[in-house]
């Protein structure tokens, strides 16, 4: 069994937005939450598919941080 990390995201004009770091362009939406994840979980399968069908390598999960960085606003300049 592989697992990947999937960040999403919320979408500026509705739905989601979800991709996985570990799978480089490996990224799709949906309109809620849940069509997003089947979504994203069908493009790494696609991913996962096409990568061995080229006999290259199925990349591996690696570290993924997550940080909040804080910044003064507005900006002195």
């Amino acid at each position: 069994m592989l697992s990947y990390t999937v960040i999403y995201q919320k979408a500026e004009e509705g739905g989601f937005i979800a991709f996985v770091p570990a799978l480089s362009g490996c990224h799709t939406q949906g309109e809620t939450f849940e069509e997003t994840e089947s979504n994203v979980r069908e493009a790494i399968e696609l991913y996962i598919e096409s990568i061995t069908a080229d006999n290259k390598e199925i990349p591996n999960e690696s570290t993924v941080l997550q940080s909040t960085i804080q910044i003064q606003y507005p900006l002195a300049i």
